[in-house]
């Protein structure tokens, strides 16, 4: 093994020298999905194939879910928020927007395992049309509609505003009485210690109401690790379309300018987007927009989406990740909304919910991968570094599939010992396994250098890989 090393380090340290500086990714010990062809340099015979979620038994008892619902993970439970109106017969259209979003309160549930869900009696807020007495929010004019909460993981952050949310909604151009009597919409701030608890953060919206035009939608922020900030995605018409707009904050209070995202393709108003850090890679932002199909009797069906910052999200998928279905119900107006929150709730299994207490399951990481036929194809990656001495795959193949994998220098060429012919066949089904070589050579003298990893699949699946030290 150490033989095998020698060789590799003395092979690459001149080259590589020159390269230090190169625009080379670092991907560290992170782990990257091929959910976007960040790292993807050439393809042969195999594509990019994004996966289908599986319905799976519903949540109980199923949750109204609402159109915009959270589930969140603290240390020792999940926490679910979902609205809930005192009259369900009140609507905007019949008794006016005063009395509509008077009507709305904010609602709770906890469960262990995010399947299984108790209402526990709080003692909050009182109103005869919950008697379970879950209201964690009420009599917060606009606010209810859509508030959404998220637990800050800011280092540093005061145990009492552990938790953060936002919630509101602007007014629209003819509804000027209403604003000025009841006051500016907005998106407002509020923290909370429990996720149960609430106080807004102040009286005044911290993200303007002319930014959002009009919020009427699910507007989600979080600490990003990755870009050490606050971030918000939010509700906006552009050019006449339901659109995303994202903005930033240091200090959730403060935020920068508005820049619109380019998301929509030709024709499509997307009506949330539930944009959320992925919970095993949180440097990649994962988004599950509604489609919404307005001339469709306003169908929905949900997309998939990413974005690693910026003012874009990748559209490699078009394709819907989840339809309407067989059944009228799932083609109702706005009948299918996904919550934000995506869990683990198995060994190998990952969630998604949807509104009428509506779960879909995934592999981790299983939202895409490089898929290849049996007749064979393979992946080169553009080159990157990384830290770590074992590379780990999450991959499957059929019964007579099977992967290896090279690892090359920067310019393509094979490195000694870490050959197609030196790597051992893989084949089954692993959510983590890591890549070996003849005589085992480790990786550690190729940490920091620009490499290419060469992948040859046969009736085969790759969906994410990262770099560990030795288990």
């Amino acid at each position: 093994m150490k033989y095998a090393v020698a060789i590799v380090a003395g092979l690459l340290c001149a080259p590589l020298v020159a390269l230090q500086a190169a625009d080379v990714p670092d991907i560290g010990s992170r782990r990257e999905l091929f959910v976007d062809r960040f790292l993807v340099g050439e393809l042969k015979n195999a594509s990019l194939k994004l996966h289908e979620p599986q319905l799976a038994a519903p949540v109980s008892p199923a949750r109204p879910n609402g159109h915009y619902a959270t589930l969140l993970q603290a240390d020792d439970k999940f926490q679910f928020y979902y609205r809930g109106d005192k009259d369900p017969n009140v609507a905007w259209k019949t008794h006016g927007i005063e009395a509509y979003h008077d009507g709305e309160v904010t609602l709770y549930a906890e469960s262990k395992d995010a399947i299984h869900w108790t209402v526990p009696k709080l003692g909050l807020f009182e109103h005869p049309s919950f008697p379970d007495g879950n209201i964690v929010l009420m009599n917060e004019f606009l606010v209810n509609h859509n508030f959404t909460p998220f637990i800050d993981t800011k280092p540093g952050v005061p145990a009492s505003e552990k938790y953060k949310a936002l919630g509101g909604i602007a007014f629209q151009p003819h509804q000027t009485a209403v604003r000025d009597k009841r006051g500016p919409g907005g998106l407002k701030a509020f923290v909370s210690p429990d996720g149960v608890h609430w106080k807004k953060l102040r009286d005044e919206p911290v993200v303007p109401e002319d930014w959002g035009k009009y919020f009427d939608s699910q507007n989600y922020a979080f600490w990003s690790e990755s870009e050490q900030r606050y971030v918000c995605y939010f509700r906006r018409f552009i050019k006449g379309w339901r659109g995303i707009a994202r903005t930033t904050s240091e200090d959730f209070v403060n935020w920068t300018p508005l820049v619109e995202m380019q998301a929509n393709l030709p024709g499509e108003h997307l009506y949330t987007s539930c944009t959320q850090p992925y919970f095993r890679a949180a440097h990649l932002y994962i988004a599950l927009p509604t489609r919404f199909m307005d001339k469709r009797g306003a169908a929905t069906d949900i997309l998939f989406m990413t974005t690693r910052g910026g003012d874009r999200y990748d559209r490699e998928f078009t394709q819907s990740l989840i339809r309407p279905g067989l059944g009228s119900d799932g083609w109702a107006n706005r009948a299918n909304y996904a919550a934000i929150g995506i869990h683990q709730t198995g060994p190998t299994e990952m969630s998604l919910f949807l509104t009428g207490g509506r779960r879909y399951t995934l592999r981790l990481d299983g939202f895409a991968s490089v898929n290849a036929p049996l007749a064979g194809g393979e992946i080169i990656t553009k080159p990157f570094r990384f830290t770590g001495s074992q590379l780990e795959i999450n991959y499957s193949t059929s019964a007579a599939g099977q992967l290896r994998v090279e690892l090359q220098d920067a310019e393509g060429n094979s490195l000694p010992g870490f050959t197609l012919d030196d790597c051992e066949p893989i084949w089954g089904d692993h959510i983590a396994r890591v890549v070996k070589w003849k005589n085992s050579p480790n990786l550690a003298a190729l940490a920091s250098k620009p490499v290419r990893l060469r992948v040859d699949l046969t009736d085969a699946d790759l969906f994410s890989l990262r770099f560990v030290e030795d288990k």
